[in-house]
């Protein structure tokens, strides 16, 4: 096992429309042709992997290493997607600042929209939980700003923050 650190030093300043347009359009691509090659599991997986999603980030396009590309690549995956989500069975629920408190309600009505047999339920509550849980010990008093909820068909999930 290799380990190590990475220094992800904060920029301040937002990423331009026309790259958040392109990164949109991109990363939709890529992740359709994932879940088309290996299945919704697989881009859950991926994106679980910090190291694979810092990486996904910089293929976008966003060369801003550090602050941001979380909460701007999560961005761009809902809009991107947010019209192929059924047919491929992979939903994304939740994101930055006020829409990060929306997860629980964006859970429902994908359910609702799509027909998802899976217990919504149990997604709306894991997902308060992880985000309770990562807001008051892991992040040690600093308040969550950015929750991103990605689950699939069968109910397995992922959660980036």
């Amino acid at each position: 096992m290799q380990t190590g650190t990475a220094n992800m030093p904060l920029h301040g300043g937002q990423c331009p429309r026309w790259l958040f347009n392109k990164m949109k359009e991109l990363g939709a691509a890529m992740v359709e042709v994932i879940v088309m090659e290996y299945g919704p599991h697989e881009i859950l997986r991926r994106l679980s992997d910090p190291v694979w999603f810092q990486t996904f980030g910089s293929v976008l396009g966003f060369d801003w290493h550090s602050s941001g590309l979380t909460t701007v690549v999560c961005g761009a995956l809902k809009e991107g997607l947010r019209n192929n989500q059924g047919e491929l069975g992979v939903f994304f629920a939740g994101g930055k600042g006020k829409a990060s408190r929306k997860t629980p309600q964006e859970i429902l009505e994908a359910g609702e929209k799509y027909g998802l047999s899976n217990d919504l339920t149990a997604l709306k509550d894991t997902s308060r939980l992880v985000a309770k849980v990562d807001s008051a010990a892991v992040q040690d008093g600093y308040q969550l700003y950015h929750h991103f909820f990605v689950f699939d068909r069968k109910g397995s999930w992922t959660v980036i923050q």
